[in-house]
């Protein structure tokens, strides 16, 4: 008799997910070819490359055929590789500016986390945490104006801190950088000197200091260079015990650490304002954001994607595999962001870069169609899921749990 009740719950159960399975059957690409191994390639930013390193691992725990090689070179070499079709995906912190797009038509921008850019700084009499900056300081001692660290507009703002009269020492990248483009972004934001002068870009002409490439590069100088300074990407100060600075908020009412919190208040309500993935990104910022509690020095990074990947694909299923990889990135892969310091993107800012992927097809044939729904959710109903347990407990009978699914039956709730 048990049995008999078990195959009749098992029947109600799936007649009654049925509905969402069916109403969703497109929310998700098709998962690669289990009897393919693909190797996918990408290039590009180092801002996220610990993240989409810890996905590279993740996700091929969850699919043993798929490879990934993710060459980190910086965001100008990862649109350049993108622009020469040379890459399955590139990756930047940098959107494309118009001329690149027109190099590249058909470039869709998916954006895949929310980091922060730090000021690192090697000050052997403040060995921790606690240098504070306000804006107009750090776009003059990186415009050469401000050479000492006790330079009284550093010490009026650390009245507590044994700043020694010595040489700063600047370090920049040497690298076409999204991180370089973020920090210089904030700075041509906040000093009209800085933007006269120098300007926003992934490569910029540097008044003076020491160069090297990708974010491990500015930190390797940082590290070894007493009374250095230099902007790395959050997760790798983190990661290696580097002490940054807090910058004044641009209500210029706090000096903000960069954490989780901080750089999430600053990209809040943005969701709303971004363009579509095909659309022109290069004006997307949210640098020197408003709020109290705003960092002021974070941005978007971003996937970048034709929406047509014959060009850069061997065949459909690799093309196939690109896609759900990607997608797997902006939504379960969101969970592994923490724990290295990124932001998790918002639902509407997953949503904005699924109905993104949405478009992109091989040799104009559709590769996911996917259409929105308010489930959103392939999940089976609470409601089901609660009663099953407490039936498989022992803790209702198999009459009152069938008689409830039957109930929700009539009621319309469930459908047969």
């Amino acid at each position: 008799m048990r049995a008999k009740i078990t195959s009749i719950l098992l029947i109600a159960t799936l007649v009654a997910i049925l509905p969402p399975l069916s109403a969703n059957a497109s929310s998700m690409p098709d998962v690669p070819n289990p009897n393919v191994e693909f190797n996918l390639t990408g290039a590009g930013a180092t801002f996220p490359f610990p993240l989409i390193d810890l996905w590279r691992v993740e996700y091929k725990n969850a699919y043993d055929n798929v490879n990934l090689n993710y060459q980190s070179i910086g965001s100008g070499g990862g649109i350049k590789q993108h622009i020469e079709k040379t890459v399955n995906f590139a990756a930047s912190d940098a959107p494309m500016k118009e001329s690149e797009r027109e190099l590249a038509p058909g470039t869709l921008h998916i954006p895949e986390s929310i980091g922060g850019v730090v000021v690192a700084y090697n000050i052997p009499e403040v060995p921790n945490k606690g240098l504070k900056l306000t804006a107009d300081v750090v776009s003059k001692i990186f415009l050469g104006e401000i050479t000492k660290w006790n330079d009284p507009a550093i010490t009026a703002e650390n009245p507590g801190l044994n700043l020694p009269a010595k040489d700063i020492v600047t370090a920049h990248r040497s690298d076409g950088s999204g991180t370089t483009f973020v920090f210089t972004d904030y700075l041509s934001t906040v000093s009209p000197t800085w933007d006269e002068k120098i300007g926003a870009g992934k490569s910029v002409p540097w008044p003076s200091g020491l160069a090297s490439a990708g974010n491990e590069g500015v930190a390797g100088i940082v590290k070894s260079t007493e009374y250095a300074i230099g902007y790395i990407e959050l997760a790798y100060a983190f990661q290696t015990g580097m002490s940054y600075a807090s910058i004044q908020n641009a209500d210029k009412t706090a000096f903000i650490e960069p954490t989780l919190d901080s750089i999430s208040a600053a990209s809040s309500g943005v969701a709303d304002t971004l363009p579509a993935s095909e659309d022109n990104w290069a004006h997307v910022t949210i640098v020197n954001a408003p709020g109290p509690d705003s960092y002021p020095i974070a941005s978007f990074t971003y996937l970048l994607v034709y929406d047509d990947l014959k060009q850069v694909t061997k065949n459909k299923d690799q093309a196939k595999a690109v896609i759900h990889m990607i997608h797997w990135m902006i939504t379960d892969g969101q969970e592994f962001s923490s724990s290295l310091l990124y932001v998790p993107l918002a639902d509407k800012v997953v949503e904005l870069g699924k109905q993104g992927l949405s478009k992109v097809t091989y040799d104009g044939e559709k590769l996911w169609d996917y259409k929105a729904t308010s489930t959103g959710s392939l999940e089976i109903p609470k409601w089901i899921r609660d009663n099953a347990k407490w039936w498989s407990e022992g803790l209702i009978s198999d009459q009152d749990y069938i008689n409830g699914l039957q109930f929700l039956i009539k009621q319309g709730i469930l459908k047969v």
